[in-house]
This record gives C-alpha cells, structure tokens and sequence, in this order.
C-alpha cells in the first residue's frame, strides 16, 4: 500500500477538522525550519516555514488516501486555500523528488517508514500584508496589544502548539507574555 503522510506543527495537528488522518499525529517528524511568523486573517502568529529558523522536530499523520493528488486537496481544503493557490501553498514530496531546502533529511526520514509521499502547509511568513518575516519584538508587540476575544484567539494558538515546536520566537513570546505550552 502507498502510504501519504502529512507534516503538522501548528492548529492541524489539535484542530485537523475534515483532514482524515489514521489514528493520531507521530511526534517523530522530520526536522524543519518554522517560526511564528504569519500574522493570520484572524489576527493570530500562526507557525510557517521560515529559512532562518532552527530546525524543530515535525509531527506526522498518516493520510486515509494512498493517492497524491487527493491528500494535496484535503489540506488545501481543510487549510482554507483557494485553488489557485494550491500549488503554491500546498507543499508535496514524493520518493524520487529532490531534498526540500526547509523540511531537512524528508528524503532518508521518509524511506525509514515506508512513506511514498509527504504533504505540508507551504504558507509564506506575512507580516503588515507583505511577504516577509516579522522580528520578534514586532510579534511580542504586536501579541501585547490584542484584546478580547482576538488576544484569547492568539494566545490559545500559541499555547497549544505541539511543546517539541520549541522556537525562539516561542521562547520569546512565553518569556514577555507568559504564553507557555497547554496539553492538547
């Protein structure tokens, strides 16, 4: 059987919604980069791919389909990602593609569990509507700010990233703010 299995470090692994998953999230991922670094619609500092950040141990979740192209769909669909951005939000490696620069050793982890494909949230770090990474002194000034029911929002979602997403901008956020990790 062709198995898929999905990266998770952020909301997908405690919320995955209509995502079907097989049984419950492994915490043995491969090493990637993220931080918290996307200022979200909503008003959240969600979890993303980001070059600089230093690798944290992914989680990972069987998919319920053997096919590609339909574990691409579920996530985008769960993620909320319009189809024309689908192939450029939603991340896929397959057994003979190239290493990923962000999700480290995705090749040799992948052979280790019998894995054919991969597939990820590949949303870019946005900050004040621009593409780019925020520091950590505008994500702590910006979460300090919130009120009401959007600072309950963020801080929920900060507090119940997986504790292995051990971050700096993590550290820095539970050092100002006291937002430190929740079980899920």
């Amino acid at each position: 059987m062709t198995v898929v299995a999905c990266l998770g470090w952020g909301s997908l692994v405690w919320d995955p919604r209509g995502l079907s998953i097989q049984r419950k999230w492994f915490e043995d991922g491969p090493l990637i980069r993220v931080e918290f670094a996307r200022k979200s619609a909503d008003g959240r500092i969600t979890l993303v791919l980001e070059a600089s950040a230093v690798p944290v141990r992914s989680l990972w979740a069987i998919m319920d389909t053997s096919e590609l192209d339909a574990a691409r769909e579920a996530l985008r669909d769960r993620e909320g990602i319009p189809e024309p951005y689908a192939s450029k939000h939603i991340g896929s490696w397959s057994l003979d593609d190239m290493p990923q620069q962000l999700i480290l050793g995705l090749d040799l982890w992948a052979k280790a569990r019998n894995v054919r494909h991969v597939v990820w949230t590949a949303l870019p770090p946005k900050y004040d509507d621009k593409v780019q990474t925020p520091t950590q002194d505008q994500v702590v000034n910006y979460l300090s700010g919130l009120t009401g029911a959007k600072r309950d929002n963020a801080e929920l979602y900060i507090r119940r990233a997986p504790k292995q997403i051990d971050t700096a901008y993590r550290r820095r956020i539970e050092s100002a703010l006291h937002w430190t990790p929740r079980d899920t």
